[in-house]
């Protein structure tokens, strides 16, 4: 018997909420993050993407821009990514540079 059997490719997973989910919300299972590319009605399936660029929420202000290539944290209680690691989930890397100005940042996925 096989150890394992190819399921699919894995760019987004299965996925039943039991509140609505909107488009964009950001969902976090233990370590894992996705995001929804469509509306979620609860108690259906529906899939989350766990792969690609998404800009994200971050906090704005001084000290807060994101340099490219850092790797970024998803903070699910303010509910920003940010570049604290202390008590957040990996959420991947910069692949477009925040100001401190600006209300988002482009992160590459990662798990």
């Amino acid at each position: 018997m096989a150890q394992a059997t190819f399921v699919h490719e894995g760019c987004a997973i299965d996925y039943t909420p039991s509140a609505d989910v909107a488009v964009g919300d950001v969902i976090v299972q233990a370590d894992l993050i996705g995001v929804a590319k469509q509306a979620i009605a609860a108690n259906k399936l529906g899939a989350l993407a766990v792969e690609g660029v998404f800009d994200f929420a971050k906090a704005t202000g001084g000290g807060s821009g994101i340099a490219v290539g850092t790797t970024v944290y998803w903070d699910d209680t303010n509910n920003v990514a940010t570049a604290t690691a202390t008590s957040n989930k990996l959420l991947g890397k910069v692949v477009k540079a925040a100001a401190d100005a600006d209300t988002t940042v482009r992160v590459r996925l990662m798990q």
